[in-house]
């Protein structure tokens, strides 16, 4: 699969550890890993913004690796925060899990289905 980021240089140029966009090419595989919530397989959500944040991660990294793949296959993130005031937060903890990858990433502040998740992630995959 060739990857590659899209920024155009008459637009606003990312920050923070994304792509405006990202063009795939010759990929065999899309995967769409549906929103992932702060809840552990014992069923326990843990109480604070970074470790929710954190678990999340691994979640999406079990889903991506029951279909064969990894974090560095994400093409695409959506973030769903409860509260903007976790934006800088949500952010480190993006790039230091995706450590230098830069999918196209969108954020979106919204009301999540149980109020004691501060977050919800999904991701688009491809190998």
């Amino acid at each position: 699969m060739r990857l590659g980021a899209v920024n155009a240089p008459d637009a606003p140029q990312p920050s923070g550890g994304y792509a405006q966009g990202v063009r795939l090419a010759d990929f065999d595989e899309l995967v769409f890993v549906s929103g992932q919530i702060p809840v552990g397989a014992d069923g326990a959500v843990p109480e604070g913004f970074g470790d929710q944040c954190r678990l999340v991660w691994r979640n999406i990294e079990a889903q991506l690796r029951a279909a064969g793949l990894g974090l560095a296959d994400i093409v695409k993130v959506t973030t769903f925060l409860a509260d903007r005031a976790h934006a800088q937060e949500n952010s480190a903890i993006r790039q230091e899990v995706l450590a230098g990858l830069t999918p196209a990433l969108t954020i979106i502040i919204a009301g999540i289905y149980d109020p004691a998740w501060l977050l919800e992630i999904e991701v688009v995959a491809a190998r």
